[in-house]
C-alpha cells in the first residue's frame, strides 16, 4: 500500500527503521514539495498508525491518505 502521512518535521531514518522491522522492502522517504512522509509498504492503515507512534509520531487516521496503487504486477510484487 502507499500512503502520504502529513506530519511536521518527521525523521524519515527513524520511521524507516520502524516500518522494515515489519516490511523489510519498505519504502519511506520525505516529499521534496510539500514535505509530506511517503511510506509503501505490506501494511494497512492501522498498522502504519501504530508503527508511527512506536517510532515517536503519534497521529490519527485523518492525517495518513491512502494512495491508490499504480502497480501494473509486472515485478510479481
Amino acid at each position: 500500500m502507499e500512503f502520504r502521512v502529513t506530519l511536521t518535521a518527521p525523521d524519515a531514518a527513524v520511521i524507516d527503521e520502524a516500518i522494515r522491522m515489519v516490511d523489510p522492502a519498505a519504502l519511506v522517504d520525505i516529499d521534496p514539495v510539500d514535505q509530506a512522509l511517503r511510506v509503501t509498504a505490506w501494511l494497512d492503515m492501522g498498522e502504519l498508525v501504530s508503527l508511527l507512534a512506536q517510532a515517536g509520531y503519534p497521529v490519527t487516521p485523518d492525517q495518513v491518505h491512502q494512495i491508490p496503487s499504480i502497480c501494473c504486477g509486472g515485478c510479481s510484487g
